[in-house]
């Protein structure tokens, strides 16, 4: 049986090589472990997508090193810009993934591409100049069209900004804050959608949504702080850094794994010459 995986990223945040983000943490030896801990998987994922924030300031230099980061990586990698991004220096910077400019929506990075049994369409929710997000009418139905013409293909939608409520406080003030409740309804006139994969919160989150599954991923450096109070600070935490991989076995449902990046003792046997180990 053939399964699919699509190894999910999301917010790298890589500074030029030597600047720290927050003036505090060099975010690429992170984004290098983590490429490299995807270099060690068992099976190898057939993509991978960067569900944004890929730098902290959307500069050509840090895009140029986002790229040498990722170089090792051998299999396609789809990017996807956040609220730190900058449209056009990632479409500058990176001319040779053309799927960055295949929607035909223009002033929006949105596509739609096959990774082995799936359906992978991306979300621009980018507002610019600001933190939140959001998906006008125009991106809403770019996505509708996109999801009728693949009606029986099971569809991930990857996003920046969750579409919905993670209850900490500060991250849902910046949270996708136009056309949450219209992609609900889409999502649930169309149960091909398996899962939509998001970023922004730098954590684990998932929730039903739209008679399917919306999830966060951890990010591969810091994680925000977990807190779920109204007022929550804005502030993050050196937590075990991480990535999801999303499996889709034929004919089955996707099943999501998060997983810490970096080398740990192990594995071990649990039995020894066919004896539980005591």
């Amino acid at each position: 049986m053939t399964t699919t995986l699509l190894l999910q990223l999301s917010d790298p945040h890589i500074r030029e090589p030597g600047r720290l983000a927050y003036g505090r943490i060099d975010t690429a030896p992170y984004l290098a472990q983590a490429v490299a801990s995807i270099g060690r998987l068992p099976q190898a994922p057939d993509a991978v997508v960067i569900t944004g924030d890929l730098t902290d300031f959307g500069r050509a230099a840090e895009y140029a090193h986002l790229r040498t980061l990722l170089a090792p990586l051998p299999m396609p990698v789809y990017l996807l810009p956040g609220n730190h991004d900058s449209r056009e220096q990632l479409l500058a910077s990176f001319p040779d993934h053309p799927y960055l400019a295949s929607g035909g929506l223009d002033g929006f990075i949105q596509y739609s591409v096959p990774v082995g049994g799936l359906q992978l369409i991306a979300l621009d929710t980018v507002v610019p100049g600001a933190s939140e997000g959001g998906l006008c009418p125009a991106r809403l139905q770019w996505l509708e069209a996109e999801l009728a013409r693949h009606p029986a293909r099971p569809v991930v939608i990857a996003l920046h900004h969750p579409p919905f409520r993670t209850l900490i406080g500060h991250m849902d003030a910046i949270g996708l804050l136009e056309g949450a409740n219209a992609l609900e309804d889409i999502v649930a006139r169309h149960p091909q959608v398996e899962r939509l994969i998001c970023g922004h919160l730098h954590r684990t989150i998932q929730v039903r949504f739209g008679g399917s599954i919306a999830a966060t991923a951890p990010s591969p450096a810091h994680q925000v702080c977990l807190d779920v109070a109204p007022d929550a600070a804005s502030a993050w935490v050196l937590e075990p850094p991480g990535f999801a991989l999303h499996a889709l076995p034929e004919g089955g449902r996707l099943v999501s794994h998060t997983a810490a990046s970096g080398q740990y003792p192990g594995p071990y046997p649990f039995h020894e010459g066919g004896q539980l180990i005591d």
